[in-house]
């Protein structure tokens, strides 16, 4: 790993939040692509889904998904709970940038497709007594749309439509549904 990416990693923990953005933009630009310093990150990254800051709980929580791609001893497998949990981070705006990038996990292959649809199955689920809980959905759909262009994979689609179907609200089941049409 270089000097500039370890400085970076070091200031997503900065109490200044100018360089916690800076190293946020950075890492997250760096893991668009394949990166071979996955593995020396990993563990601080993972921890990082646990930090009292919840800038740092939503800045690992993505650069994480981002990482996934760089991840062939599967160690997502593992960790792919404590990110799942960020999802329900006291700070929505935590939570929400979390679910927004967590669908990149799908794409990581065969196991890592049917543990995060099942997470989201859950997610989608148990969020109704949720404060957001439409946003919530919004985005997991959202997630799943993007899993499915991404890999194009019949069985993330048919999931998604299932679970749009099981919406009580017509008003959020047709939002949910937009997501879908003319694609």
């Amino acid at each position: 790993m270089n000097a500039i990416t370890r400085t970076h990693l070091d200031n997503i923990r900065a109490k200044d939040r100018e360089l916690q953005n800076k190293a946020f933009s950075y890492l997250m630009e760096a893991t668009e692509k394949p990166v071979d310093w996955a593995y020396e990150a990993w563990d601080e990254l993972a921890a990082g889904l646990s930090d009292k800051d919840n800038h740092v709980r939503a800045i690992t929580s993505q650069i994480l998904a981002n990482l996934v791609k760089n991840d062939p001893e599967k160690r997502m497998l593992r960790d792919f709970d404590a990110l799942l949990e960020v999802t329900r981070d006291a700070r929505f705006v935590t939570a929400r940038h979390c679910m927004q990038s967590i669908w990149k996990v799908g794409a990581a292959g065969k196991e890592q497709q049917k543990m995060l649809v099942d997470g989201l199955e859950r997610r989608f689920d148990e969020c109704i007594n949720e404060k957001n809980w439409s946003l919530i959905r919004y985005d997991i759909i959202q997630g799943l749309r993007d899993l499915y262009d991404e890999i194009q994979d019949e069985g993330v689609k048919e999931k998604a439509l299932e679970l749009i179907e099981t919406e009580q609200d017509l008003k959020y089941r047709k939002k949910y549904a937009g997501l879908w049409r003319g694609k």
